[in-house]
């Protein structure tokens, strides 16, 4: 009898203890479908991307804009909200303050008659004191932050122009005599130019005596920085823009302080001044004597296109460069290794850096005791600084300089760095020294490359 119960009750307590095997085969028949089910789905998708099908995002397609595009549910207010959390977080403002403030120098140059720089200037401090007034308040601390950083830019690019003016010339100008000091000299394919510091003029048509001139002469006439020369020239005003929207050089040449071009007749006489040059012109004569004489020693070495290459790669000429190797370059798409940017000042400072270090570690018990990785960051820093002078201090070199620079010194002082942040400062220094650039291709390109690879 007992072993009939057992017999009995073995089959029961096989039941009820499979069962929960059983439902947990069932659980993983289950997950397996919906994985396969999903399986299915993104191979459908794959399929679909494959097939030209818009596919994105997947299983939340709803009809929006009356059914014009099904997609359209990025664009809801919770996706905008979220997308501007995350541009407003820790850290991502700075950015965009450097893009108020080069809006605001972008409103100056649209403007249709030249601003009053004396309504510019209280406008960024009321702005100002606004931001300061709501700093406690996060949305408006923000919104007018924005204010204050395109009323300032407005600003700068406003009393830029005012603290620069000078006397433009209104007429073309035959046989004027011209005599003053060489500030720069040009070199070229077919002719040179140089810019004279306007000491003495006389010629008829001539209004307003222009300052600074830059003059074109024959190849291989062009005297040298800081000579005082005399010539007779063919003068014209600054050339307006070809067509409306187009390249204006009458405003490049105004921000270069230059108030006429023209082309000298006859041959450039130096003679001796008549008073001793300023401290200012003498620096200038002598970086500009000493990127003559680096390029003429590099080209004697290195005949053709090799040397005139090797040159702009270091004093920043690219004038002797053959039009057809020129545009070459920029077609096959490595023009951009032409102008020293951020490549170019990064092996610099690498190098310098490296070998100062392993210098200073090779001496005994030095590295020990002093900091020479300091050392070193600072004489990368000098030598970049030359390095910056030395090749004409564009718009790209000077961005590429300032992010080495913060670079560097954060080492001196042992304090992490994060590139964007040194973008945007590169951004705004260069935009309030020289507001004008923010119209040039050199500065968008230059910024916009380095941001997309961010």
């Amino acid at each position: 009898m007992g072993r009939g119960i057992g017999r009995l009750a073995k089959p029961r307590a096989a039941r009820v203890t499979l069962a929960p095997v059983l439902a947990r085969e069932g659980q993983g028949r289950a997950m397996a479908d919906e994985g396969n089910s999903q399986d299915r789905v993104r191979t459908g998708a794959r399929a679909g991307v494959r097939a030209g099908a818009r596919t994105w995002p997947v299983n939340r397609a709803r009809p929006g804009w009356n059914g014009l595009w099904p997609q359209a549910d990025f664009a809801v207010p919770a996706r905008i909200r979220a997308w501007a959390a995350i541009e407003v977080g820790a850290g991502r403002l700075l950015p965009w303050f450097a893009v108020a403030f080069g809006s605001g120098i972008v409103l100056y140059f649209a403007a249709d008659h030249e601003p009053a720089w004396w309504a510019a200037s209280p406008l960024a401090v009321i702005t100002a004191v606004a931001a300061v007034l709501l700093r406690r308040r996060p949305v408006a601390f923000v919104l007018a932050l924005g204010f204050f950083a395109m009323a300032a830019g407005f600003a700068v690019a406003t009393l830029k122009t005012a603290l620069i003016e000078h006397p433009l010339l209104r007429y073309p100008a035959y046989g004027v005599s011209l005599a003053g000091f060489v500030e720069l000299r040009e070199e070229s394919q077919k002719t040179d130019r140089f810019v004279l510091r306007v000491e003495r003029i006389e010629g008829n048509r001539i209004i307003d005596k222009p300052e600074r001139v830059r003059l074109s002469v024959r190849r291989g006439t062009a005297p040298p920085a800081g000579a005082f020369v005399e010539a007779k020239a063919q003068l014209n005003p600054p050339l307006q823009p070809l067509r409306p929207g187009s390249y204006d050089f009458a405003r490049d040449l105004y921000f270069q302080r230059l108030g006429a071009s023209g082309f000298v007749h006859g041959a450039v006489k130096v003679v001796t001044p008549p008073a001793t040059a300023s401290v200012r012109m003498r620096v200038n004569a002598f970086i500009q004597g000493l990127r003559d004489a680096i390029d003429a020693r590099i080209r004697s070495v290195l005949s053709g296109d090799v040397g005139s290459i090797a040159s702009a790669l270091i004093t920043g000429k690219r004038d002797a460069i053959t039009p057809y190797v020129y545009d070459a370059m920029f077609v096959s798409g490595i023009g951009h290794v032409l102008s020293i940017s951020g490549y170019h000042m990064a092996v610099v400072a690498g190098i310098v850096f490296f070998i100062l270090r392993a210098s200073l570690a090779l001496i005994p018990g030095l590295a020990d005791r002093m900091p020479v990785k300091k050392w070193a960051a600072f004489g990368a820093l000098l030598v970049t600084a030359f390095y910056l002078v030395l090749s004409g201090a564009e718009v790209a070199t000077q961005r590429s300089f300032i992010m080495i620079a913060i670079v560097l010194i954060a080492v001196m002082l042992d304090r992490p760095v994060l590139t964007l942040r040194t973008m945007t400062i590169a951004a705004l220094l260069v935009l309030l020294f020289a507001p004008e650039a923010v119209v040039h291709p050199s500065f968008q390109m230059s910024f916009a490359a380095t941001y997309r690879n961010q």
